[in-house]
């Protein structure tokens, strides 16, 4: 607990919850991300057209547009919380899954074309030589493409999830009481802005340095030699 004053704030809490955010909000974005890539590298092209559109569309929508529109469209409209509804904390559990998903789905497509940007750093002759030996789309990708991408690319794929932790914040637009929300807290009961805003300046900053160095060094570790 942090105190100010007469109050008492959870920024432990607070911070666990944006690490949560980013760590779950991660998996899904690579998964998806991963996914979108493969429809946009696809000879069939219906779905070389819908991994373009999907990446167009969304990397053009604000991610705040996004979360409103998990939350207030998907929740509010739809009636989809995913989460129990009888569950005492259904509300805050269906905003931080709501959120989760508004964010995999933006950085899916930046993740998308980071990955896509890998294979094709892949020299063609390699991706001819397996169709030779009788590959189908599914196993070149797998097997050939994907792993020498994803080398390639880790530093890119660090920047993206270091984006992806700075944009946790705007999941307080629907309520998650992760850090930008706990700081928004404190600066309306507390008179020190310079301190506080330093304070959650420090949290991102140990969150986020770390993550860059690890990428950096895997970068340099794991590149493929051309």
């Amino acid at each position: 607990m942090l105190h100010f004053g007469d109050n008492a704030y959870d920024l432990v809490g607070a911070f666990w919850t944006t690490i949560q955010l980013t760590f779950l909000s991660a998996i899904g974005a690579l998964i998806l991300g991963t996914l979108l890539a493969a429809m946009r590298l696809s000879p069939v092209p219906m779905l070389a057209w819908l991994g373009t559109a999907y990446v167009n569309v969304v990397r053009n929508t604000p991610l705040t547009l996004i979360l409103l529109f998990c939350s207030f469209g998907l929740a509010g409209t739809l009636g989809i919380t995913l989460v129990d509804r009888n569950s005492p904390t259904s509300i805050d559990d269906s905003n931080f899954r709501l959120a989760v998903l508004g964010l995999s789905v933006y950085t899916a497509a930046f993740v998308c074309e980071t990955v896509r940007s890998g294979v094709n750093t892949v020299p063609l002759g390699q991706a001819e030589a397996a169709r030779s030996l009788g590959f189908t789309f599914s196993q070149n990708l797998r097997i050939v493409l994907l792993p020498q991408a994803f080398r390639s690319v880790l530093i890119p794929l660090g920047s993206v999830l270091i984006a992806l932790t700075k944009n946790t914040t705007i999941a307080s637009a629907i309520g998650v009481a992760e850090a930008a929300l706990l700081m928004k807290a404190m600066v309306e009961n507390q008179a020190d802005l310079l301190l506080i805003s330093g304070i959650f300046a420090a949290g991102f900053v140990v969150l986020t340095l770390p993550m860059g160095l690890l990428f950096g060094w895997l970068g340099k570790r794991l590149a493929v030699a051309r």
